[in-house]
């Protein structure tokens, strides 16, 4: 879920919590596989990104910029076209920022970046020549495992799973294809281009090179990688839901008003945003379709994610947070302000 949150302005809801690091080897091998794989360790070059949403196109517009060569694949030409439009706007922030007195060297990294970058509408042919391919697509478990049980059959053996989702099993998704031990899970920020964190996921398959090489990938584009069992939530969304729903519930058994609650840990916790202001931020139905989802799953105390008919009531009514205009609070139109 945290994958919808968004820097605005100074407010950074995922500066509350900033990695430590990546934990020592000794710490994180257990449990996992830790013989090398069949394949050579890959040294990725190519990597093909499907979806070409908000984080779809963050995600090609970082690897470009690090000089990777990136075909973002989508089966709607106007998507693309779409992604390439939210590549070359933020590009155009990134270029003045870099380079405030000079529009010639904007031009220039805008064009440099935009030179890594193909698109495509045929996924077969996207993929032939991946090292490593990354999935961004919508967050259904079954869309998923149909899109990587089709790449398996016409990716490079070399080349690398990871899906992008921050909320299903990674290793389910994998178990659609004949490389789980290629297989693993890269969860980005949103905005992919500003937020540093990346969790890496690695289930009881994936091999230590292919981890090793997802590791990489994210140093080589400037990211902090961590690295995370595939648990749910994994690391950041496992914090921060039941934060979330404890939020509502405190607010469910009026011992205080949404207001209050943000003001609270605002200013007497040092957080940017309110888990109100987050909520409406990220999504009154992406956060109950992780709840849902947790809660099926069984895996996580059954208590952190019992539903709550406030959250329930409001997405029933289509106030969804800031996207509908209502949710907790209301806003000026449709992503609009308080």
């Amino acid at each position: 879920m945290l994958s919808a949150i968004r820097r605005v302005a100074s407010t950074n809801p995922a500066s509350m919590m900033r990695p430590l690091a990546s934990l020592p080897k000794v710490m994180t091998s257990a449990a996992f596989s830790t013989s090398s794989s069949a394949y050579a360790p890959v040294n990725v070059k190519n990597i093909t990104v499907f979806g070409s949403g908000l984080m779809g196109a963050g995600i090609v517009q970082v690897a470009a910029q690090n000089a990777f060569n990136v075909t973002m694949v989508d089966l709607n030409p106007e998507a693309l076209k779409k992604g390439q439009d939210i590549i070359n706007s933020s590009l155009k922030r990134v270029a003045k920022k870099q380079f405030p007195e000079d529009e010639g060297k904007q031009k220039e990294f805008i064009e440099k970046t935009f030179a890594q970058i193909k698109t495509s509408s045929d996924a077969e042919a996207a993929s032939k020549d991946a090292d490593l391919i990354i999935e961004a697509i919508v967050e259904n478990l079954t869309a998923k495992q149909q899109l990587f049980s089709r790449l398996d059959k016409v990716a490079p053996e070399h080349a690398l799973f990871c899906s992008n989702t921050s909320s299903l099993p990674i290793g389910e998704i994998a178990k659609a294809t004949k490389r789980e031990d290629r297989f693993g899970g890269l969860h980005f920020f949103n905005p992919v281009p500003q937020m540093k964190l990346v969790e890496v996921i690695r289930t009881s398959e994936t091999s230590q090179d292919s981890f090793d090489a997802f590791m990489d990938v994210c140093t080589r584009m400037k990211k902090t990688p961590i690295s995370c069992k595939d648990t749910p939530g994994f690391v950041v969304n496992r914090l921060l839901v039941p934060y979330m729903m404890e939020s509502i519930r405190i607010v469910e058994r009026g011992e205080a008003t949404p207001q209050d609650v943000d003001t609270a840990m605002k200013l007497g916790a040092g957080f940017p945003m309110g888990p109100f202001e987050l909520l409406d931020f990220v999504g009154l139905d992406t956060t109950k379709f992780i709840v849902d989802g947790w809660r099926k799953e069984g895996k996580v105390d059954a208590n952190l994610v019992a539903p709550i008919k406030i959250l329930d009531d409001l997405v029933a009514k289509g106030h969804l947070g800031r996207k509908s205009g209502q949710g907790f609070y209301s806003y000026q139109g449709v992503g609009g302000k308080k």
